[in-house]
């Protein structure tokens, strides 16, 4: 039998789309496991010493929370708005109990049919609000965790950015609940939330106080002129979460009178929305969301990474310039000066090496000095001259002071700590050089050793190095002394 040609190609078309959902599900799925698996590497590629730790364990739980919430698929939604909106009556509607209260609450947890979930408090930075987290079981263990959020106006507008900025982070999708026209400090709030890049849904409360007229003369006000440059129509929904219901009550005497009671919540085209959200982009969104996150924390903990292994490895070179320095005035051979403060230089970048984690060798560390000695040109002279003039002068005031009964120990002295501290000042160059060399992955960028070292000469103070060197050579040497 002959099939129409119209139908085969509603047919075709049919086919088509099937395809095309199938194949974008798979995507997402790939997407998904990708997510996982990057982030997996992430937290197994920190490779922190203890010490480095130390201070960043808040971040690392961070990260590992990230990587738990893409385990069991949770997806995270969380209410805004100002006290009075009706946000907690919101998330009671969808999920059909009361849930969220009024006021602070403490660890309260609560059974609902089949569904087990525990509201916990979440601090917010420099405040004493809270934000309130419940977290409901769903298919295969995944989860949806709904967050309640303290009134915008109940806080300080730093306190409204850190909060606004915390949240959105963490969360997939965003509810604004408003009660009618906006509020600057909602349109604010609004706006800070917006630049998050997350799905947001604007929710006009309380649209049973309203009549109809006066309800849709607002809601085009919203959206026409309110928030036009920030949300399409789309992504404005009206409900009523707990609206009032008049009825008539008849007392025992038979006299009838008006009161009015909660009435059934009509939050269907929100629970429509959300779900059309979740189907649609839950996944890619869940993984998207997720990966920003965490490399956010990641860069964090990296940032924080480097700045212990920055102040670690200035301690080290420090460490090195006044091992040099003291080498170097207490030996008045010229030839032993030059050997000793070679393989202090060579001993610093080793050390270096291994507090950034990266493995050199002896000779590696030697090919590594001689290129920086060729790039550093001024400094490296001064130190060769410094080392064989000064140390000619500073070996005959040596050798001299049993004929002077010591006289000639003091311009001794003054002659090791100048040679000391031209030789302080170069090796605090080159440990330089070689941190700025290793915290760039052992690479010296595009462009190239001598640009490298010519910024770090240009930029060394070696007045104060070399004053500095001066100062705890005259504390060690004992000067006074002399």
């Amino acid at each position: 039998m002959d099939i129409p040609s119209h139908q085969a190609v509603d047919w075709d078309r049919d086919e088509l789309d099937r395809t095309l959902l199938d194949f974008s599900e798979i995507q997402a799925e790939l997407n998904y496991k990708q997510a996982q698996e990057s982030l997996q590497h992430q937290i197994e590629a920190i490779d922190l010493t203890p010490r480095e730790q130390n201070g960043l364990e808040a971040e690392i739980d961070r990260l590992t929370k990230m990587l738990d919430k893409l385990d069991r698929s949770v997806v995270q939604i969380a209410a805004f708005g100002m006290v009075g909106r009706g946000k907690s009556s919101v998330l009671n509607a969808l999920l059909g109990e009361n849930a969220f209260t009024v006021g602070p609450l403490h660890g309260v947890t609560q059974t609902v049919g089949s569904a087990n979930w525990q509201l916990e408090e979440e601090a917010i930075e420099a405040s004493q609000q809270s934000l309130q987290r419940l977290s409901l079981a769903g298919v295969n263990d995944s989860q949806i965790q709904l967050l309640d959020t303290p009134g915008i106006d109940e806080v300080d507008g730093k306190t409204r950015e850190i909060l606004a900025k915390k949240v959105a982070k963490q969360v997939d999708l965003i509810l604004f609940v408003i009660a009618g026209d906006i509020a600057k400090v909602e349109y604010e709030a609004l706006s800070q939330l917006r630049d998050s890049g997350k799905p947001m849904i604007l929710v006009f409360n309380k649209i049973d106080q309203y009549p109809e007229a006066d309800r849709e003369e607002i809601y085009r006000t919203i959206r026409d002129r309110r928030v036009r440059q920030l949300l399409s129509p789309e992504e404005i929904v009206m409900v009523a979460a707990s609206p009032l219901v008049a009825e008539k009550v008849e007392n025992t005497e038979g006299k009838v009178s008006v009161q009015r009671r909660r009435g059934k919540p009509h939050v269907e085209a929100l629970k429509l929305k959300i779900l059309d959200i979740l189907h649609r982009e839950g996944k890619a969104l869940l993984a998207l969301n997720t990966m920003l996150y965490a490399d956010e924390v990641n860069e964090q903990i990296v940032r924080r990474k480097m700045e212990i292994r920055n102040d670690a490895a200035n301690a080290t070179i420090m460490r090195g310039v006044m091992t040099k320095a003291i080498a170097i005035a207490l030996n008045p051979v010229t030839v032993v000066d030059l050997f000793t403060g070679a393989i202090i230089d060579l001993a610093l970048i080793l050390s270096l090496s291994h507090l950034y984690g990266i493995p050199m060798t002896q000779q590696g560390a030697f090919s590594l000095l001689q290129k920086i000695a060729l790039s550093m040109g001024g400094i490296s002279a001064s130190e060769l001259l410094g080392t064989l003039g000064l140390s000619g002068i500073k070996g005959l005031l040596g050798i001299s002071a049993p004929v002077t009964a010591g006289m000639s120990l003091l311009p001794y002295v003054s002659v090791a700590i100048a040679q000391a501290g031209v030789a302080g000042v170069s090796s605090y160059a080159i440990g330089q050089v070689t941190k700025t060399y290793l915290a760039n992955g052992a690479t010296w960028g595009p462009d190239g050793p001598k640009v490298v070292v010519q910024n770090i000469l240009d930029s060394l103070d070696e007045t104060s190095i070399l004053n500095r060197i001066k100062e705890e050579l005259n504390a060690k040497l004992s000067i006074n002394n002399y």
